[in-house]
């Protein structure tokens, strides 16, 4: 599969693709709030909800339907770190939308996590080829201390707004405050502004 380079993205954030205050690292660190959850691709379940016209429910299979796309991005952790240049597959958040009937006054979308997790961001933030629902990384599963068997990546964001152990996606007709933003992280987590905290 072709791989999809898109860590150029930060010509529209910025002008270096290292945001100020940032640090790179040759790892890939694993932050969590807390204890990994025992989720599989055999018993998962994506749920479509909220400013949708019908809900949905998407077991593994009828994900794996979906049309795919293996990306290389960076990853910007809200904690200093950044690591460039990670190689990950998924599905597209407007390749997903394509399959249902948004709201047109959804103006949100709230991420749902297995272990409890939730994270908001605008549509408009969500609604990008870049914003990929990824279920491999370096060719290989997700680890599930990355977020496997399921984990949304974020690119244009620090990374606490790409909920891992995704098991649903909640549109809304207002902003919903999330897990970190509920304890003073930044609702908007522009790394090229370094908009860490509220």
């Amino acid at each position: 599969m072709a791989v999809r380079d898109v860590t150029g993205l930060y010509a529209e954030f910025g002008a270096d693709r290292l945001p100020p205050g940032q640090h790179r690292t040759d790892e890939f660190p694993v932050f969590t709030k807390g204890d990994t959850p025992d989720v599989d691709r055999e018993t998962l379940t994506l749920e479509i909800t909220g400013a949708v016209a019908t809900e949905r429910t998407f077991d593994w299979e009828a994900f794996a339907d979906l049309p795919t796309e293996t990306q290389r991005q960076d990853v910007h952790c809200v904690t200093g770190w950044s690591s460039f240049d990670h190689e990950f597959t998924g599905v597209p958040v407007p390749a997903l939308a394509d399959r249902i009937d948004i709201d047109p006054a959804a103006t949100h979308v709230l991420f749902h996590a297995a272990d409890g997790y939730t994270t908001d961001l605008p549509l408009s933030a969500v609604m990008r080829q870049e914003v990929l629902l990824a279920f491999e990384h370096e060719g290989s599963p997700l680890e599930r201390e990355h977020g496997g068997p399921l984990r949304v990546v974020t690119p244009h964001k620090y990374a606490y707004k790409g909920a891992k152990w995704l098991t649903g996606i909640e549109f809304s007709t207002e902003p919903i405050r999330g897990y970190w933003e509920q304890r003073g992280y930044s609702v908007s987590a522009d790394p090229w502004a370094e908009d860490r905290y509220s």
